[in-house]
């Protein structure tokens, strides 16, 4: 239930601050006060779109806070606890909303800043609005067929028809996503499998292109490198006065050094190591001198081969790497190719064994939405009757939601409220003929055949009785009060009948504070709410009449 609102700078509101019991409350207040502030209020709170004439002239920003206790069975807990928005034991939830002329509105829930989406999607399970010119929900074939459901007991079964009809759509996007591809595959397919087999046919291996550069290097060069492998060969080995002979007469001298001195021990170790490092040298030169060549033809394969790899390279990404995992990439389209019509078989039949699973299920709802209908509209009759619309006429239409076998988010149904207001008159949509007194009517029976199923904490009634009086009035009264016993009512009302069947009243009022009008509102205790009754049964001047017969309405409250 809400239990607080606080409204700074709002309109005509400066400051306002109310405590909201449960039950049934009213709102009163001469037109013009600003009853339609507190509603307009709280829708802004839950999303509704603000504009800068929402802000009190003179203030840069509005703030509207409230606070809503919600029973420990509510849907919404489990919501708010896995997005963090409540803790374990807590019930309590603050939406505060700050507007801005500027433009940069802010929206907070328990403290958190949330989006202007994040708050809209709370506020059908938190409060629902509705005015004498706001019947939108009521009119809509959507909300209708969500009232007759809600009347059948059906939210079990539209919840597995609603995760059967969200696997057929998963299945089915599966399958036009898997066709697009097998289609684009089969377009390309002389080139994919020509592309994959030129990449396989190559045989191409990591490296093998510097490989072949360095080969062709040798072999383009074979007699310079010769010839600088035998100076090499000849200056460290086979000539005349070469490096070794030369080193080993310095390594004997050294030795006959150290026979003498023992400190020339280390160069000795020092010079034989170094002896064998040119020795190694000189065979590994010798190597290389005998195994260079100079075959022209094998240098033209050579070159031949690296083109090759140069234009692999080219074509498929610049490195031998990336033509590597191309050819795997296409190995891998190729095979998906041979196997696309094998796989669009599989998804097909799983595409139509999931819509037959959802068909059943739509199958089973409308024979379910059918047997509750007559049932139904009796209680919606019985209901119009209280409210005086006796001769009102109330049928449910259901017809297919398409072509035979189209299936829909709610099932294979459309459901439609067809009225007639006088005996005679041809029963047509409810959105099309019923005046706005009317449809308020049809909506409070129809919120009221649902007082038990509909969960939503908070209801807010803007004026429904417009333009009625006398026994309808009392009628409205009634059936509010009676809605309290399962929701929080707000009602903003004229009518005195309806009024004195609350179970409190909050009066706004207008008045001048330093030279500015500002909107005020006050919880009534019984004496003054008796006075308010009865002004507003008969005018500024309040006789003992008049006193009379508030008092008699407030003493028969909640007997009807």
């Amino acid at each position: 239930m809400l239990t607080e609102l606080r409204v700074t700078n709002f309109a005509l509101i400066e400051q306002l601050h109310l405590n909201i019991p449960s039950g049934f409350v009213a709102l009163s207040g001469e037109t013009g006060a600003g009853k339609s502030l507190l509603v307009d209020a709280l829708a802004l709170l839950l999303g509704q779109r603000a504009t800068a004439d929402h802000i009190r002239a003179g203030a840069d920003e509005a703030e509207l806070e409230a606070a809503f206790a919600l029973p420990s069975d509510s849907p919404l807990l489990t919501r708010l606890r896995d997005a963090d928005f409540l803790r374990d034991g807590q019930n309590e939830l603050i939406v505060r909303r700050v507007l801005s002329r500027a433009g940069r509105g802010r929206a907070y829930v328990n403290g958190r800043l949330v989006a202007m989406q994040e708050l809209e999607q709370l506020a059908g399970s938190l409060v629902d609005i509705h005015g004498q010119h706001e019947q939108q929900s009521l009119l809509a074939s959507a909300a209708q067929m969500e009232a007759l459901d809600q009347f059948g007991g059906l939210g079990t079964l539209i919840a597995a028809y609603g995760q059967a009809y969200a696997a057929w759509l998963d299945a089915r996007l599966l399958l036009e996503e898997a066709s697009a591809q097998a289609r684009f595959l089969q377009e390309r397919e002389d080139l994919l499998r020509y592309q994959a087999r030129e990449i396989s046919d190559a045989n191409v291996h990591t490296g093998e292109d510097q490989a072949l550069q360095d080969r062709c290097r040798r072999l383009n060069h074979a007699e310079r490198l010769r010839g600088l492998a035998e100076q090499t060969y000849e200056a460290l080995y086979g000539g005349e006065g070469a490096l070794i002979e030369r080193l080993g007469l310095i390594v004997r001298r050294v030795r006959d050094l150290s026979t003498i001195d023992r400190a020339a021990e280390s160069w000795c170790e020092q010079l034989n190591e170094a002896m064998v490092v040119l020795q190694e040298v000189t065979a590994g030169v010798r190597r290389y001198r005998e195994g260079l060549e100079d075959d022209p033809s094998q240098l033209a394969a050579l070159e031949t081969r690296l083109a090759q790899l140069e234009g692999l390279k080219k074509k498929y990404g610049g490195s031998l790497e990336a033509v590597r995992a191309k050819g795997a990439e296409l190995d891998a389209q190729v095979a998906q190719l041979e196997q696309s019509q094998d796989r669009l078989d599989v998804l097909a039949a799983d595409v139509e064994d999931r819509f037959q699973k959802a068909r059943k299920l739509a199958a089973e709802l409308t024979a379910r939405r059918r047997r509750a209908t007559s049932a139904f509209e009796e209680a919606l009759h019985k209901e119009l009757r209280v409210l005086h619309l006796s001769q009102a006429k109330v049928a449910v239409r259901i017809e297919p939601y398409g072509e035979p076998g189209t299936l829909g988010p709610n099932g294979s149904d459309r459901v439609q409220f067809l009225f007639s207001a006088n005996t005679g008159e041809p029963l047509q949509p409810l959105a099309r003929v019923a005046s706005g007194g009317e449809c308020s009517r049809v909506m409070l029976a129809l919120k009221t055949v649902l007082a038990a199923h509909d969960t939503v904490p908070v209801l807010v009634f803007d004026e429904i009785d417009a333009g009625i009086g006398g026994a309808v009035a009392t009628a409205i009264g009634t059936r509010l009060r009676n809605l309290a016993r399962y929701h929080q009512v707000l009602c903003v009302t004229h009518a005195p009948q309806v009024a004195s069947q609350a179970q409190a009243q909050i009066h706004v009022e207008k008045s001048a504070q330093d030279h500015r009008t500002v909107t005020v509102a006050r919880h009534l205790e019984p004496s003054a709410r008796q006075e308010v009754i009865a002004r507003m049964l008969g005018g500024r001047t309040v006789t003992t009449t008049m006193l009379r017969a508030a008092a008699e309405l407030l003493k028969g409250a909640g007997k009807s």
